[in-house]
């Protein structure tokens, strides 16, 4: 006996001693990588491959392991529950290459450091939080954001009251959104309702989503909603922020009319009439942004020194060296860091163009004219700096402790202040400075534009993304790289055939050289939106994310508002690539279209009963309902906010952006025009032609990513309407109107066949895919017919039949290109840049006037042309070893 226990014991020791067993391994790279920085990866997982986020771990790539945070953010389902999309969560090292290890013998280690919350919703509630080095508290009957933060600077794991080191500026201002009208200003306060732990909270990184309403003291100025997410981490003093704001005031002055529009009509009995050009009213502005932002009360001695970098030389130039800008501020004055840019533009409509011969006028905005950018730092009247673009943080300290605040997009999404008041010991980082004048929302003209003259700029919104770091004095170099965390982030992610194999997006090619005279098609165009983004420049508060869609005799008209999916394009190829310039370009166009190219109010509040008494929610129901068009999207057109229409809404990017960036106001936003599908606010119009053929791909996206039933209830519904109009139209899924709209009938069907195994849906691609080999489209030239490459590469991938994939390379020839004489950033202006991709189209002419699916146009056509149809003809193109 004693024998056998020895053995058993040796044995057990031995087991013991083994090294862990190794998984699967995938490359991770961080671009612009910052040691310390905090890192979210949003990875996807082939079908079947991962089967729970307890099994991944994450090393260096030296071997060793670090700690990480995993989330499941969606899985297979319903046909498989395998775990489909992931976000990784860690602080980086010094190496910029990593390895995610994954199997069913992996097992993490558990991290040191934990962040420890408290989130009590009681009316006299709140939230406290602790990541070690900081702890912060909001609350409900606070001031609107952060009510008292404390810095453990003696570093024994207590917070004592002489920590404080800052706290609200009290009277419900710690965040406002100030209005301006006829009356004068409106001041705005601020009151929290509900505060909630989003999905990917964790011992290491915790959001918190802050729910709020700014009241005012007129009754003529709308209640406006606005939420928080706060994103701390554990061992850290520093707190990421996002702000969303809502524009709820009236923009103009023209004269209201009953009824609706007849592009948006929920019913036929009154209709308002368009044709209102002579009242002046539409050109005169209402109810003005004063001023927008996040203040805090520092807790530092009276003399205090302000430091901020500023950029030397152009704005246009991206590795410009910076400067530091010191000032001790021991008076009354305040100390203010001022970023302005153009005014609003004036430009002429699409429709203007096209009753003119589109013969080049002079409205005003010609080219060639100098673009003013100014950053300015000041004290009190005395300006002590002024150049053309500050870096977007400013650091305050007392020798002993200090604050950084930093905004990122500081320049692109101008007008962007932060100051500091050493008389009331205030630090203010404004979405909006008041010294930059008002945000007039007024119409340029009474030109009707988009179809129709009107203004749906109430409910428009804007997040701005905040970085806070709380230190003892650090040196200007440490706070400037926690300012970069935020500033000039880091972005992690797989290779591009990780990507591409998960086949989370069907059968794509990852980038490569084997085929250049596709992929120059490709990436030309986006270097070509990249280009013009930055030189035309398509920035400010309210543009930038978006860009132009038609260029005419050296210039653009008539804003893309993401038609059709833009910012899935931009996600598409950073996964393709792996270049961060295209990640950041599809964050912005994502968050630009979520935001300005939605309608987001009048929204009732979402019930949760978080309250005891029964009558809270009867005094609930009593509240004004939504309105009708929540949701919905904006129509492209000379400005944001001229149009709507009945489906001009993707939220195929937003859900990509969820995936990718772990950016939760996606979802939501996503979700809000979910619901609206749900309501049918438009009957059979709602379910007829591109309406329906846009919301499968929309509903498709929604239920993957939420697997809600509601969602799958009403995309099972509209997608037996399309099988069962296909029989009625020949073999066809489209009506012929709407040629163009493959892409979304074939990628919403695909995806849904995919997840779901339907194989009535199967049949129908396989049938439609026959229909447009034999009868292709013509309706909208060649946007409709090269948008059928897509549709017959699925019909080979189901049938097997080589006529579908030599059908589609036919089709595609005139996609193939040259090369540019030079690389695109090296133009000197965008005609000469033009004037090259012209020479190397193969592209056809329109029999029109205008050509715009021609290479050197925007990126609207080009999705239903490009982008949607090379990255899915090179995988069969590569997979069949064709030439």
């Amino acid at each position: 006996m004693r024998i056998l226990a020895l053995i058993l014991l040796t044995c057990f020791l031995l087991k013991s001693c083994e090294t862990p067993e190794k998984g699967k391994q995938v490359n991770i790279t961080i671009e612009n990588n910052k040691e310390g920085a905090p890192i979210t990866l949003g990875i996807p997982f082939p079908k079947g491959t991962l089967h729970s986020v307890d099994h991944l771990r994450l090393l260096t790539s030296r071997g060793t392991e670090i700690p990480c945070q995993t989330t499941e953010v969606s899985n297979w389902g319903p046909t498989d529950e395998s775990v489909k999309w992931v976000w990784v969560f860690f602080f980086s090292e010094k190496d910029s290459e990593y390895i995610l290890e994954y199997g069913d013998s992996v097992v993490p280690i558990l991290p040191k450091e934990k962040i420890v919350s408290m989130n009590n919703m009681r009316p006299q509630g709140g939230i406290e939080v602790n990541t070690g080095p900081l702890s912060f508290s909001i609350h409900k009957k606070g001031n609107g954001f952060l009510d008292e933060v404390f810095l453990d600077s003696n570093k024994d794991g207590k917070f004592d009251k002489e920590e404080l080191i800052v706290s609200s500026p009290g009277k419900n201002r710690g965040s406002f959104l100030d209005l301006l009208d006829d009356a004068g200003i409106d001041t705005s306060k601020a009151v929290i309702n509900e505060v909630f732990r989003e999905k990917g909270s964790g011992p290491m990184h915790s959001i918190f989503r802050i729910e709020g309403t700014y009241t005012y003291s007129r009754s003529d100025n709308n209640l406006s909603p606005f939420t928080i997410w706060l994103h701390a981490y554990a061992g850290k003093s520093y707190i990421k922020v996002l702000h969303t704001m809502t524009y709820t005031g009236i923009p103009d002055k023209h004269k209201p009319q009953e009824g609706e529009h007849a592009n948006i009509a929920t019913q036929n009995k009154i209709i308002v009439t368009e044709n209102t050009e002579n009242d002046m009213g539409w050109t005169q502005p209402n109810d003005q942004i004063a001023a927008c932002g996040l203040q805090l009360k520092y807790h530092l001695d009276n003399e205090v020194n302000v430091s901020m970098p500023l950029y030397e030389g152009s704005w246009k130039e991206d590795k410009a060296n910076t400067f530091l800008e010191e000032i001790a501020a021991n008076g009354e004055s305040p100390v203010q860091l001022l970023q302005q840019g153009p005014a609003r533009r004036k430009s002429t409509s699409l429709r203007s163009l096209y009753l003119n011969g589109f013969k080049k006028e002079d409205d005003g905005n010609n080219p060639d004219t100098a673009l003013e950018f100014r950053a300015t730092v000041s004290e009190g009247e005395e300006s002590k700096a002024i150049v053309e673009r500050a870096k977007g943080w400013l650091n305050v300290t007392d020798g002993k402790r200090g604050v950084g605040v930093g905004i990122k997009n500081f320049m692109k999404e101008y007008p962007k202040g932060i100051e500091v008041d050493p008389a009331n010991g205030t630090l203010l980082g404004s979405v909006w400075p008041k010294e930059n004048g008002p945000m007039n929302f007024a119409r340029h003209n009474t030109e009707p534009d988009g179809g129709m003259l009107g203004n749906f700029a109430q409910g428009i919104t804007k997040t701005t993304e905040f970085v806070y770091y709380f230190h003892n004095n650090d040196a200007m170099d440490k706070v400037g790289k926690k300012m970069d965390y935020i500033i000039e982030n880091p972005v992690a992610h797989a290779t591009p055939e990780w990507y591409t194999q998960s086949k989370a997006y069907g059968n794509m090619a990852p980038f490569s050289s084997k085929h250049p005279e596709f992929e120059n098609a490709l990436q030309y165009k986006y270097q070509w939106w990249a280009y013009n983004q930055k030189h035309e420049p398509w920035y400010g508060i309210f543009n930038y994310g978006d860009g132009k869609s038609y260029y005419f005799n050296g210039k653009w008209v008539q804003w893309t508002n993401n038609e059709p999916t833009v910012d899935f394009m931009l996600w598409t190829n950073f996964m393709r690539t792996g270049d961060p310039k295209y990640y950041n370009l599809a964050q912005a166009m994502s968050r630009h279209t979520m935001d300005v190219d939605n309608v987001h109010w009048p929204k009732k509040r979402t019930y949760y009963g978080e309250i005891n008494d029964a009558i809270d929610f009867w005094n609930y129901e009593d509240e004004p309902k939504s309105t009708p068009y929540l949701g919905i999207g904006r129509r492209h057109a000379n400005e944001h906010w001229y149009a709507l229409l009945s489906a001009h809404v993707w939220i195929q990017g937003w859900i990509a952006s969820y995936y990718l960036s772990a950016d939760h106001r996606a979802l939501e936003v996503a979700r809000m025009t979910g619901d609206t599908y749900i309501n049918r606010i438009w009957g059979e119009h709602d379910l007829r032609g591109r309406r329906l053929y846009l919301s499968v791909l929309n509903l498709v996206e929604l239920y993957d990513a939420t697997k809600l039933q509601k969602y799958k209830d009403e995309l099972d519904d509209r997608v037996k309407l399309m099988l069962e109009f296909q029989e009625r139209q020949g073999g066809n899924l489209l009506l012929d109107r709407y040629g163009y709209s493959q892409t979304y009938v074939a990628q919403g069907l695909y995806k849904y066949q995919q997840i779901t195994g339907d194989e009535t849906v199967r049949q129908a691609l396989l049938k439609h895919a026959r229909w447009v080999r034999d009868v292709p489209p013509l309706n909208h030239e060649m946007e409709s017919y090269l948008a059928t490459i897509y549709p017959l590469l699925i019909g080979y991938e189901f049938s097997g039949e080589k006529v579908y994939l030599n059908e589609a390379l036919e089709r595609a020839k005139v996609l193939m290109i040259g090369e540019l004489p030079k690389e695109p950033a090296s133009y000197e202006n965008a005609e000469a840049f033009s004037e090259d991709l012209v020479k190397i189209s193969n592209l056809p002419k329109s029999k029109k006037s205008f050509t715009n699916w021609e290479t050197n146009q925007g990126l609207r056509v080009f999705g239903w042309t490009h982008a949607y149809n090379i990255p899915y003809l090179l995988y069969w193109m590569d997979k069949e070893h064709m030439n």
